[in-house]
């Protein structure tokens, strides 16, 4: 029997999670290549005895358990594998071929080959050797969120407390009844969890995700000196923009200057949603910006972006990836990166539950542009929403509503047409038959109400394709 995950893989090829090795004699020092890419990204699975294309080659069943036995050696080796990973091949048949299948689950640790770091892009093992790079990979496997990492020098005068009246304001806005209604600010602050202990190392202080969302510009640099968000916008000078703006302050504030760049820059177009005026510019924007600034990796050297171009405008931010590929509302898997600064932004009424920014991407994105998103996931996460100003949503479903209507117009047409046909057919049968046959007769053996009857016969006449003959008692008729 063929396995059927050996069949789909066959089927589809090599991508970020399979790889095909051919495998004449031993087993070469790609495939433990792989081994480690596949560890540090999100696992895999290698077969041993296909080609490149996928076509199955086989493995001699003698040298299959010396195979087997080398490679768990030298998987097993911290020399060669480090740190090293216990894995269990086996065996598959297909078309009377034999495969070794190795299976690689994701790792929580970072893994070499040689003492050299590989990452799994597309179906490629690639080397890292950038800080940078290997930095991303360690901070894909950390176990805690560097949002809750404590600074215990951070005092109240080094975050923006003027912002507090403004953010408890927006929390009652959104319900009436807020806790944070009658908490003081630092009451506010720990019952959002922006002040808290580290249980490892015993610290207490403001963390990460308060620098981030309230810290003073100074405070911010110094702890993350990289985090920014560049704003473009290239329509006419495609080689460097037309407008730029360059965002370096906290969260909070971040978000009112993007969005009003981006109101700035893009055309607000008429939407009827049910029966209220929505501003699809505003929703899609929104639900951008909230995920770059909720979801990024701020401690990345990586700059964030937003840029807005003539055809599409799209976000790019550093992302502990949890997977790799697009992300669909039908394969989404809520994994919230920043679980205290997402919580505050909820809170306030500038995010909705998670999930939900996916399938309103998709819903009011098409109805801006006429194409769905593309979100992927990965070490670089982005989210691009085609643009075409000349598209309307609702003339587009009015041409529609016309097309339709014409066609069921048309069809209803062809119908009568056939059914009318049919019926002379049978009219002019009948008579053929018996010509001296009455009209009550006919009226019976077709269906039709004596006044149907008439009115076809008097059709019939006018067109010169029937003639009575004598009177109505008595005559007949003639089919011409």
């Amino acid at each position: 029997m063929i396995d059927k995950k050996l069949q789909k893989a066959i089927l589809l090829g090599e991508n970020v999670a399979v790889e095909f090795k051919r495998c004449d004699g031993d087993i070469s020092a790609e495939t433990y290549k792989t081994v480690s890419s596949f560890l540090n990204r999100f696992g895999g699975d290698i077969y041993l005895g296909i080609e490149d294309n996928g076509t199955v080659k086989g493995i001699p069943v003698n040298s299959i358990p010396d195979l087997i036995k080398n490679f768990i050696k030298v998987v097993s080796n911290p020399e060669l594998i480090s740190p090293t990973v216990y894995l269990a091949p086996e065996i598959l048949k297909y078309n009377n071929k034999h495969v070794i299948h190795i299976h690689i689950p994701p790792s929580s640790e970072v893994h070499s080959f040689k003492k050299i770091i590989y990452d799994r892009v597309d179906d490629a093992d690639v080397k890292i050797t950038s800080t940078s790079q290997i930095a991303m990979l360690y901070i894909r496997k950390q176990n805690i969120f560097t949002e809750k990492k404590v600074y215990p020098y951070v005092k109240e005068n080094d975050l923006r407390f003027d912002l507090l009246p403004r953010i408890r304001q927006m929390a009652v806005n959104r319900n009436s009844e807020h806790p944070w209604k009658d908490l003081s600010d630092k009451e506010l602050l720990i019952s959002a969890g922006l002040y808290s202990e580290d249980k490892e190392t015993g610290e207490r202080g403001y963390n990460l995700a308060a620098v981030m969302l309230l810290g003073k510009d100074d405070v911010i640099r110094s702890i993350v000196p990289a985090y920014r968000t560049d704003t473009l916008v290239r329509k006419i000078n495609l080689d460097r923009y037309d407008d730029r703006l360059i965002v370096e302050t906290n969260l909070i504030e971040s978000y009112n200057i993007l969005f009003d760049f981006a109101r700035k820059h893009l055309w607000d177009k008429f939407y009827l949603d049910g029966v209220t005026n929505t501003s699809l510019r505003d929703v899609i924007t929104r639900e951008m910006l909230v995920n770059t600034l909720m979801h990024r990796e701020f401690t990345s050297s990586f700059i964030s972006k937003f840029i807005i171009e003539n055809d599409r405008m799209f976000i790019e931010n550093a992302n502990r990836a949890a997977k790799d590929g697009l992300i669909t509302p039908d394969n989404m898997e809520p994994n919230p990166k920043n679980p205290l600064i997402a919580s505050f932004f909820r809170n306030i009424g500038m995010a909705d539950e998670l999930g939900s920014g996916v399938r309103k991407l998709f819903y009011y994105g098409y109805r801006y542009s006429g194409k769905e998103p593309e979100l992927i996931e990965g070490d670089i996460f982005r989210i691009i929403v085609p643009l075409d100003n000349n598209f309307s949503y609702d003339v587009e479903t009015e041409k529609n509503t016309v097309t339709v209507e014409k066609t069921v117009e048309k069809t209803v047409e062809k119908t009568v047409e056939k059914t009318v046909e049919k019926t002379v057919e049978k009219i002019l049968e009948i008579i053929t038959n018996n010509p001296q046959v009455t009209q009550k007769e006919l009226a019976k053996k077709t269906g039709l109400t004596i006044r149907g009857i008439e009115w076809n016969l008097s059709k019939l006449k006018e067109e010169g394709l029937l003639e009575r003959i004598g009177a109505d008692k008595g005559g007949h008729w003639v089919v011409k």
